[in-house]
């Protein structure tokens, strides 16, 4: 609505009346600290509280971002509402009576505040309604229902305003125009009637119905829910959407459990009405219902204001449909759980039962300790990808892979990415440990298949502008280790002459196969040559004059059992045209595939070395910042000299 220019008595007596803790307190879980309450910044991202909130001075401040204001400036940048809009809602809400400075503007303005107030005002008188209908004869089988299949006390049925909507058309409508002299537009307004298509008049919307009043924040009655008694369709019928009720920005029961949700860090989000019903009448009072929808980011933020450590729990069936609502719950919510900005966990209850059913045979501490031990999402999603899967069997395997590198590939924080990659891999890797490694890299190289072109580095401080390392850039560090290691194995395993060479380079260096497909078959050698009883493996001189078939069959009889790994490596047994003249090089080829390895093994030291030698304050840790320097600077000179070694490219022989 149009809102003209307000008095400014209205807006002082707004500013005294308006509690600035209590105002805060909808939207920011605040903790007494001195004379002050200090919270989470709902303005940025913290961790740890740096938002203060006076209650002497009425004032707010973030030292963190430095936001602050009173009562009003809060509510208008949370908001992103006009100055008049959030005087107008906090004069409603602390009773201020509101003056324009335009004497003729005060009567339109009156009467479109009004209207909110008569919605309010019948919606509340519809609620009571009910509520004496339930104890009417004709609400008796409403009321048993409770009783009996909901096994709801006297005291929950008051809690939560329970009531009846009776059987005839107009029932509803008669009470409220004809004894109460409401108007029958603010009915219809209020999501309580219809009117007939011919004929003329009204109907009302809920009959023959358990009635259910959802309320606001503030507790106010603001729509209603439905449940048939008998086999009537649908099952719940919610209210329209009205100038006050949104559904997907409303959490039914969410003003009886904000105290809780604040109190215990934690919100547990159900899916129908009297599931947080029978939680609430079970202590549990930290519980909200979603109203059967897919939950939307307003809804998800209205709680979130409730808890400091974001936690949100969602509690369906451990069915199938409870598994398709608990994915479709999750809806938008997604994407803030891939960020880490809410610790989103899911309880899936045994036998097919939701909260309620589980409750009629367990304890709230049964359920409690359920809560406590319900998986993070992204556990529960990668148990929902192998369940009922053979990784045994091919297709199986590659499905589930495929739909686990999606998974990952939508995680923001390496950390968090980096956690699960391992955790996928051991679940890929079927018990076996050897190829833990050989999963990791590759999830890897499937989350990001295209790794980014690599310069060596130069100093921040330009010292090193005009080095021979910052001259010429190489291949992709993964490239070049996939070409020299792959050809130092192909002619390790088609040269029998060359293995002592090998070996000795490698162990002179300190070197070891980075990639793990390579590092797989290294050690699948290692091993023949152990069970052969041989220190020295295939370089001794027993296996020196072996011919190189026998090495690779038998590697190849012992790569049976892991078909899926012999896909990266099986190239190496054979040797095409081009393959045979690289091998005819041999001596020379290996000295500079060893030279690669090591080339990339320093590169990485280097770059070590310079990041904590510039992120060093010379001033504040003189001797840190030497150490670093001289470092950094002996592995340049390492890597002058050993691209000096490399006779020629390995990009020239591949």
């Amino acid at each position: 609505m149009q809102i003209p220019r307000l008095h400014p008595d209205t807006i002082e007596e707004v500013k005294l009346r308006a509690d600035i803790v209590d105002v805060v307190s909808e939207y920011v879980v605040l903790r007494k600290r001195g004379k002050d309450f200090v919270g989470l910044c709902p303005f940025h991202d913290e961790k740890s509280p740096s938002f203060t909130v006076s209650q002497t001075k009425q004032m707010y401040y973030c030292f963190g971002c430095q936001a602050g204001g009173n009562a009003i400036k809060f509510v208008m940048e949370l908001g992103k509402r006009s100055f008049a809009d959030v005087v107008l809602d906090l004069a409603r809400r602390y009773q201020v009576p509101v003056q324009t400075l335009e004497p003729e503007q005060r009567q339109e303005l009156q009467r479109q505040l009004s209207l909110r107030e008569q919605l309010y005002e019948v919606l509340a008188t519809s609620a009571q309604f009910y509520q004496h209908a339930l104890r009417q004869s004709q609400g008796q089988k409403a009321l048993q229902y409770l009783q009996s299949n909901r096994q709801l006390k006297e005291e929950t049925i008051q809690q939560f305003g329970l009531g009846y909507a009776p059987v005839g058309w107009e029932t509803l409508y008669r009470y409220l125009v004809e004894d109460k002299h409401y108007p029958a537009q603010i009915l219809e307004k209020a999501g309580l009637i219809k009117p007939r298509k011919e004929g003329g008049g009204y109907y009302d919307v809920f009959r023959d119905r358990l009635m259910i009043p959802i309320r606001d924040v503030q507790g106010r009655v603001i729509a209603f829910g439905g449940r048939t008694l008998t086999d009537e369709q649908p099952k719940y019928l919610n209210s329209p959407e009205t100038e006050l009720f949104s559904k997907g920005k409303t959490l039914f029961a969410l003003d009886q459990a904000k105290g809780g949700i604040s109190q215990l860090d934690q919100a547990v989000v159900v899916e129908g009405y009297f599931d947080a019903i029978a939680l609430h009448a079970a202590g549990i009072n930290n519980a909200v219902a979603s109203l059967g929808t897919a939950l939307s980011l307003e809804q998800v933020r209205l709680i979130l204001r409730y808890t400091e450590s974001k936690q949100l729990v969602l509690n369906f069936d451990a069915d199938k449909a409870g598994t398709n609502a608990a994915e479709r719950a999750i809806g938008e919510i997604a994407e803030l759980a891939y960020k880490g900005e809410v610790q989103l966990k899911i309880l899936n209850l045994a036998d097919g039962k939701d909260a309620d059913e589980y409750l009629h045979s367990h304890t709230p501490e049964d359920y409690g300790e359920l809560l406590k031990n319900a998986p993070l999402w992204l556990d529960w999603q990668i148990q929902q990808i192998i369940q009922n899967r053979d990784l045994k069997q091919a297709t199986d395997f590659q499905q589930a892979t495929q739909q686990l590198v999606k998974l990952l590939k939508n995680i923001a924080n390496s950390d968090t990415r980096n956690y699960y990659v391992s955790y996928c891999a051991e679940i890929l890797s079927l018990g076996d440990t050897r190829l833990i490694p050989l999963r990791v890299e590759n999830l890897l190289t499937q989350i990001a298949p295209a790794a980014a072109a690599y310069t060596k580095p130069v100093s921040a401080k330009q010292a090193w502008g005009s080095s021979k390392i910052s001259q010429s850039p190489l291949p992709t560090e993964r490239s070049l280790l996939e070409h020299a290691e792959a050809l130092l194995l192909r002619i390790y395993l088609h040269c029998p002459e060359q293995r002592q060479a090998i070996i000795t380079e490698l162990e002179e260096r300190d070197l070891q196969f980075s990639l793990s497909h390579h590092r797989f078959l290294w050690q699948q050698i290692l091993e023949i040559s152990s069970g052969d009883g041989e220190t020295r493996n295939w370089a001794s001189p027993r296996f020196a004059n072996a011919s190189q078939p026998d090495l690779i069959s038998r590697l190849q009889d012992h790569f049976l059992e892991f078909s899926s790994e012999m896909g990266l490596i099986s190239h190496l047994f054979h040797v095409n045209e081009k393959n045979q003249k690289e091998i005819l090089r041999t001596p020379q080829v290996v000295q500079a595939a060893i030279a690669c390895m090591d080339l990339v093994m320093l590169e990485k030291r280097y770059r070590h070395f310079l990041e904590l030698w510039q992120q060093t304050d010379p001033e504040a840790e003189p001797e840190r910042y030497q150490s670093y320097y001289q470092a950094f600077y002996a592995e340049k000179i390492k890597l002058q000299k050993i691209d000096r070694q490399r006779l020629f490219s390995i990009t020239e022989l591949l």
